[in-house]
């Protein structure tokens, strides 16, 4: 069984390649954000809250997003494993993972805030389907509708530059405390971001010792 985590900051590519490497290798996505977008999009009582503070550019709480990943985890349906993604995000974050679940390795995908500005902004998802876009890398055949079901691509509520900024910050100021404590474990392997999404995946599998078919 492999337990991974795939940290950086937002709009590095963290999705794409968790995705990339639970297509492959026959793990189960876990991911935060998709998480809380569920609850928002199924009005449960998490979703009023979780909603104000995505769309101020804010970070949920340790409480909310510990217990959101403890429920998740306990459904034991990775039965290969799993990547999670976007989570911890902070040092106490980092700290109740390594105390309450064995993680074989962390990745970090190391992007300058220049290009995840440029990435994020140009992210798009299709409001129907779900099915994620990038008019950078991922151009869908028009700019406003998805390629698979034709509904309409949206900018993510989060994804405005002054959130942007913020969530920058706040991964400088919290996040990479998280990663040095996994550098410290000796669980880390630092990935350059910037690369095309293929050499990326290329080198996060060199380096989990995954063999890529």
């Amino acid at each position: 069984m492999q337990k991974f985590v795939i940290m950086g900051p937002p709009g590095c590519g963290k999705g794409t390649q968790a995705k990339k490497l639970c297509k492959r290798f026959d793990l189960t996505h876990l991911s935060v954000g998709d998480i809380f977008r569920w609850n928002i999009q199924s009005h449960t009582k998490l979703a009023a809250k979780v909603k104000r503070i995505i769309d101020a550019g804010h970070l949920v709480g340790d409480d909310i997003v510990d217990e959101v990943i403890r429920r998740r985890l306990d459904e034991h349906d990775w039965n290969f494993g799993f990547v999670l993604d976007g989570f911890p995000r902070n040092l106490s974050q980092a700290n109740f993972l390594l105390e309450s679940y064995n993680v074989d390795k962390v990745v970090v995908l190391e992007t300058p805030d220049d290009v995840v500005m440029e990435r994020a902004l140009a992210r798009r998802v299709c409001g129907d389907c779900g099915v994620d876009f990038n008019l950078i890398y991922h151009r869908p055949a028009d700019p406003n509708v998805c390629d698979v079901c034709g509904g309409k691509l949206l900018a993510r509520t989060d994804d405005t530059e002054v959130a942007l900024r913020k969530r920058l910050a706040d991964y400088h100021g919290q996040t990479e405390a998280a990663v040095t404590k996994f550098d410290q474990k000796g669980l880390t392997i630092h990935i350059d971001g910037t690369k095309p999404i293929e050499a990326v995946f290329a080198e996060v599998c060199g380096e989990l010792k995954l063999a890529v078919m």
